[in-house]
């Protein structure tokens, strides 16, 4: 049985990874600090272990194991969290990642790193194609720490390519089951509301427009790239193409949860302060990834809202 490692296993997207891999038949190591991944998501198998730790204290103690693959999912996630404590999210993001991937490389093991949209910044490519280039904002607003950080952590990656053999995923809005507000994600924060039937929150002017693919559309996929010769050394875009407005996607939660919420619209300077800067569309160009392997057709966002609504409720009754 062949030995895995992912790290944030405990996380969102990093726990229906880890469920994914052991239908497949791997023995999964999990390394998570918890910030915000939680213990009970990761699945109670005896060939799933857990190591309550951040990468680099888990680095410090010289692992000797090595594994058939890894995937790095750990990082600073949230705009909330990222605008709270920028310096955090560079040194959590960079910092962590040099160290593993220098690590994964003296063994030569495939490894997936867990990239963002957020890369291409408030780049001009609509939709955003792999080969555009990226163009961030001053230095001076805290909101581009996060894409500076997973940008370096791809150029670490692509540095090492001679004895690395890596993949890049650029995740566009991946949402559903396990994801929580408590960070700034919009899904989780509408659906949450709708079901106190408090306001729910719309920040800008609700015309932005976003893709949001169901992670569990996405997970399946993340292997079968990492597996295929072609990815190597290429960020490849993951998620879904279809744009739908933020004010459409809080007037669809309230429909699909039958709510009796308000709608809010509130300016970005009351929720973040003055200097907030955000893009009216990010929309991904997924032509890569489809010709790499076959993406599965997503699952209708209403399907998402309501399974997103019930995992919640579980959540809140632990």
């Amino acid at each position: 049985m062949s030995r895995v490692l992912v790290t944030g296993g405990a996380g969102f997207i990093g726990s229906h990874l880890v469920e994914h891999l052991l239908v497949q038949g791997h023995s999964i190591l999990v390394v998570d600090d918890l910030s915000t991944g939680l213990e009970h998501q990761v699945p109670v198998h005896p060939e799933v272990e857990l190591v309550c730790s951040t990468v680099d204290q888990w680095l410090a103690d010289e692992p000797s194991e090595s594994f058939f693959e890894a995937y790095h999912l750990a990082a600073a996630v949230g705009v909330r969290k990222v605008v709270e404590d920028p310096f955090g999210t560079i040194i959590n993001n960079v910092v962590e990642t040099a160290g593993l991937l220098q690590f994964l490389a003296k063994s030569s093991t495939p490894t997936l790193l867990a990239s963002t949209s957020e890369v291409y910044g408030v780049g001009h490519g609509r939709p955003f194609r792999e080969s555009d280039d990226s163009v961030y904002g001053p230095t001076t607003v805290a909101r581009w720490s996060y894409a500076h950080s997973k940008a370096v952590d791809e150029h670490l990656a692509f540095a090492l390519e001679e004895t690395l053999p890596s993949v890049v995923i650029r995740f566009f809005n991946t949402v559903g089951p396990r994801q929580r507000g408590d960070w700034g994600m919009v899904l989780p924060r509408f659906v949450q509301a709708a079901m106190a039937n408090t306001p729910i929150e719309v920040h800008g002017n609700g015309m932005q427009k976003r893709c949001f693919a169901d992670v569990r559309d996405i997970v399946g996929a993340l292997p079968r790239i990492l597996h295929t010769p072609n990815a190597r050394g290429l960020p490849v875009n993951v998620g879904h193409d279809e744009p739908i407005s933020i004010l459409e996607l809080a007037e669809l939660v309230r429909k699909v949860l039958n709510s009796d919420s308000p709608i809010r619209i509130v300016p970005y300077k009351e929720v973040w302060g003055r200097g907030f800067q955000d893009l009216q569309e990010r929309i991904p160009d997924l032509a890569r990834a489809r010709n790499l392997v076959s993406l599965p057709p997503s699952r209708p966002l209403a399907e998402t809202i309501r399974d997103l609504a019930e995992s919640i409720r579980t959540e809140d009754s632990l």
